[in-house]
């Protein structure tokens, strides 16, 4: 398998050519990388006019591998090839290299590029990635691919500290600028002269501009806080050392690479905006870097938020007076280590009144809330404090707590929204203080307990009495300043008391069935399933001709091929027989067929739009404009892989995909809208636009209705 490595960003606050001249004195050998012994140039290319200079070289490395290894390998030393692009004009260096020893077992690939910032020409940009395919190595594949990930880590730390070294050395020769090129004088004397200049740049030193370039670069280079300022301008398909450093904290080279690599994914699969840093990374220690599973609950998590929109749970929903009056929560200044800090005093709290009041769904979308609401509180103590915030401080005070508290609805209600928060907030609770437990808590905790991260469990301190108040207790963790006046504190907790829900205020089953409902069913998303030689369908009914049918959908799950259909005469779905000899039409009970197995293509029904294929985890947009009224039929069919042409056998990729889908399912989630001609350019929710975003429908549309057919596909995968 091969491995990949993506480096950020990494910004030196000096002009391109001071850059190379430091870099140019890594060789033939570098003293700062002990393994790095020698290097002898292989090839060498000037082009007249000194703008282009391409160099070859072979370096010998004395790799720190156990002596075993290297004498079954046979070998002492490993020779790699490194070819160095300079053009001076385009003021760019681009270095390959790879491996030469053991090439034909060990495939190591490495790409490193220096271009000047793209909003400051008088800083430089520097980028490194690597790949590793270890094809076979004696045995001692896996000891080799930790060897090369130390050798690969250590070189991306020991990179900048390199390149300053050998800044402050030229400084200390008085050296600090170093001209552009330019175009040589047309004379052939003139040309030799120039060339000849070109090939020693380090050698310049302009008195004027030295305490100028000292000033931009010099100071901000050894300034302790320089290091931590983000870097604006770096674009907006990268990431900065500098700003993971400032806002997503002290991450390794591979936790760095695996992040970039992630991120990279998002952005050439969903055409459009993209999960924050911060919650991509969440992800991704939720799943200890592992790339494919962090990438796979990710989806599944950004799935869920658009279909629920919960990205709009702040600002379009608000809690009913019951939760405003009874539940005992809320947020509370911020702990020592500037998390925020939300105090929950669940021993007060009637939720068993607040179930039969509201019941369990309304608890759950104020639970979200209440997460959302610290993911924005931790952005904001981000900029207050200065270093990364991206996670929260729980206090829960349980006193009070008792039987009550575990009625059957209520702990259902609870284990259901953890079930919800571990699957879509993972990482964002720093620390959960249980303080004042009393006897019956260890009940309610074995109940609790396996449904909660191991990682998140081992952020859990318990309190029992007032332990909380002695050593390792509250004061280690809060301000005494802070601490709330329940608690013995001298601060005024502005968190509801909690107390018992009125029973006048209790609804029935079939109220709170209906409200469950009602408030999960406001997405304007609908899902179905689709399964092999049963698709699902829909039908829209157009009276005036050149209306638009938009759409928008997600492909959950296997693969599918998407159609178009016309037809005058409405169709009726099959009806199901005693024997069910139809039970297929409605295999998930959310399948429907509307398209008569005995209707024939071209005669009872046309087709208006080409097939369209979709892959499992796309996202797709689109419209068409009707050319006749009449009945218009949306289909979502199960995609069968082909085999190939050449033979009866099918593909390998064919047959792995077929294994991906079980018992032959699919599905999609869904939205469609008709609108008129006239109101579609500019609908709020025209769906015919490359701008939507993860979880909003776009808010413009850029669509034209010139062709009879205008669909206009952007595709991002979601699942």
């Amino acid at each position: 398998m091969v491995q990949k490595y993506q480096s950020p960003v990494r910004v030196y606050k000096h002009p391109f050519e001071l850059i190379m001249a430091a870099y140019e004195r890594r060789f033939p050998t570098c003293p700062l990388i002990p393994m790095f012994v020698d290097s002898d140039t292989v090839s060498e290319f000037k082009s007249e006019d000194g703008a282009l200079h391409v160099i070859e070289r072979r370096c010998k490395l004395d790799i720190d591998a156990p002596r075993l290894l290297k004498k079954i390998a046979g070998v002492d030393y490993v020779y790699f090839v490194q070819k160095n692009s300079l053009n001076s004009r385009d003021r760019t260096l681009h270095i390959e290299a790879h491996n030469e020893t053991f090439s034909n077992r060990v495939i190591i690939h490495e790409h490193c590029c220096y271009t000047v910032h793209p909003e400051n020409e008088d800083w430089t940009c520097f980028e490194q990635s690597a790949s590793l395919d270890i094809k076979s190595f004696f045995g001692f594949e896996s000891t080799v691919e930790k060897i090369a990930m130390k050798h690969y880590t250590s070189n991306i730390k020991k990179g900048k500290e390199i390149i300053e070294y050998y800044l402050r050395q030229l400084e200390e020769e008085g050296i600090t600028f170093v001209p552009r090129w330019t175009p040589p004088p047309v004379g052939p004397s003139e040309t030799c002269s120039s060339s000849k200049n070109q090939v020693t740049p380090a050698a310049v030193l302009v008195p004027d501009t030295a305490a100028v370039m000292e000033g931009l670069s010099g100071e901000n280079l050894s300034s302790p806080g320089a290091a931590s300022e983000p870097v604006v301008g770096t674009p907006d398909d990268k990431l900065d050392a500098d700003y993971i450093k400032r806002y997503l904290g002290d991450l390794t080279p591979l936790q760095e690479s695996c992040l970039i690599r992630l991120r990279q994914w998002l952005q050439e699969t969903h055409k459009g905006k993209i999960p924050k840093d911060e919650h991509i990374l969440r992800f991704l220690r939720a799943r200890d870097f592992n790339i494919d599973k962090a990438r796979e609950i990710m989806c599944q998590s950004l799935t869920w938020r658009k279909q629920h929109q919960v990205d709009y749970i702040l600002d379009t929903w608000t809690p009913p007076q019951v939760l405003l009056d009874y539940y005992a929560g809320g947020w509370h200044h911020h702990d020592k280590d500037g998390r925020p800090l939300y105090v929950l005093r669940l021993g007060q709290m009637d939720t068993k009144g607040l179930v039969r009041a509201l019941g369990e769904e309304a608890l759950l979308r104020y639970v979200l809330s209440i997460n959302e609401e610290g993911l924005r509180r931790c952005e904001e103590n981000t900029k207050v404090f200065g270093r990364p915030i991206s996670s929260w401080t729980c206090l829960v005070d349980l006193e009070g707590l008792n039987m009550r508290h575990l009625w059957r609805p209520g702990v259902k209600a609870l284990l259901r929204i953890i079930e919800v928060v571990e699957a879509n907030y993972p990482e964002t609770l720093g620390r959960l203080l249980i303080l004042r437990a009393p006897r019956v808590f260890p009940v309610l905790w074995t109940l609790v307990s396996p449904f909660i991260d191991d990682n998140t469990r081992r952020k859990f301190l318990i309190y029992a009495g007032n332990d909380y108040q002695g050593p390792g207790g509250l004061l280690d963790y809060i301000d005494k300043e802070i601490i709330p006046d329940f608690l013995s504190g001298e601060c005024m907790c502005d968190v509801p008391e909690g107390g018992l829900v009125p029973k006048s205020l209790y609804r029935t089953a079939e109220e709170l069935e209906n409200e469950d409902l009602k408030l999960w069913t406001e997405t304007i998303y609908q899902s179905a399933s689709v399964f092999k030689g049963a698709p699902h369908e829909i039908l829209i009914q157009i009276v005036d001709a050149s209306s638009v049918i938009t759409w928008d959908f997600d492909v959950c799950k296997g693969d599918i091929v998407f159609n178009i259909y016309h037809s005058k005469r409405s169709p009726q779905p099959p009806k199901k027989d005693s024997l069910g000899a139809h039970s297929i039409t409605s295999p998930g009970g959310n399948n429907v067929q509307l398209i008569d197995k005995v209707w024939q293509l071209g005669r009872d029904y046309s087709m208006v739009e080409s097939p369209l294929i979709c892959k499992e985890g796309e996202s797709v947009q689109g419209s068409h404009v009707t050319r006749w009224p009449g009945f218009y039929i949306l289909q979502w069919k199960f995609h069968t892989m082909p085999a190939c042409a050449a033979t009866n056998l099918p593909r390998v990729d064919d047959v792995l995909a077929s294994l991906q889908v079980s018992s032959h399912k699919c599905k999609v989630m869904y939205y469609t809208e008709v609108i008129g001609s006239e109101d579609f350019r500019g609908s709020m929710t025209s769906l015919e636009s490359s701008h939507s975003g993860f979880s909003q429908l776009s808010a413009a549309t850029t669509s034209s209705s010139q062709s009879q057919s205008s669909s206009m596909i952007s595709r991002w995968r979601f699942c």
